[in-house]
């Protein structure tokens, strides 16, 4: 049975961990959040009283953190997954951050002979719970190889993006994609209702013409 540190167990960490869990995978997690572990036990995970007691004898560790500051945080210094982790563990972080912080975790795992991976998801808390989401991954192809059966246990879509950032950078455009469909839908309704149209009545028309989106 491989064993799995996962670090962040929050609105999208904790449906994942749980998952992972009915995968039949031993799941160790950490989180600075004491009431969120206290759940995941109750859900079957060990509890690590730290991010060292968490990844020390794990074959795979997985973060997923708020922002790019965290993630640093989390696998750098002295008390950090890079520091405490065996050199065969692999490594997957899935969480959503900026490109350079990407980039630098990549290199200083690299620096230290790890295997990572970026592995940002797409599907929100609904598809976290339901192990739904779409994986975007980035780094040597040989590492997405072996994390592509974890994460097929946590999401339906798994890609390839690519080298390093990759997947950061494919979840970023992914992003502002949807970001320009919501503010032009918002702007088509707001023209619609200024021109005395039935909401309703445009949601109906457009979704049917070209305009549906």
């Amino acid at each position: 049975m491989q064993k799995i540190g996962f670090i962040g167990v929050g609105h999208m960490g904790g449906p994942m961990a749980t998952n992972l869990i009915k995968a039949g995978y031993q799941v160790t997690v950490y989180d600075v959040v004491p009431a969120l572990t206290e759940i995941m036990a109750k859900a079957g995970a060990q509890v690590g009283t730290s991010i060292a007691d968490t990844v020390k004898q794990a074959d795979v560790v997985i973060s997923m953190l708020p922002e790019g500051k965290h993630v640093l945080a989390v696998y750098f210094g002295e008390k950090g997954i890079l520091a405490h982790a065996s050199q065969s563990t692999l490594l997957i972080d899935c969480s959503t951050i900026d490109i350079q912080s990407a980039r630098q975790l990549h290199q200083e795992a690299a620096t230290k002979k790890f295997a990572l991976v970026d592995a940002p998801v797409s599907g929100g808390t609904t598809g976290a719970t339901a192990g739904t989401l779409t994986f975007m991954v980035g780094g040597d192809k040989q590492h997405y190889d072996l994390a592509q059966p974890i994460l097929s246990k946590m999401g339906k879509k798994i890609f390839y993006a690519g080298a390093a950032s990759s997947g950061q950078a494919a979840k970023i455009c992914n992003n502002m994609l949807l970001g320009i469909s919501m503010i032009g839908v918002s702007e088509a309704f707001h023209l619609a209702d200024k021109l005395g149209l039935d909401a309703q009545t445009f949601y109906d028309i457009a979704s049917v013409s070209s305009g549906q989106c």
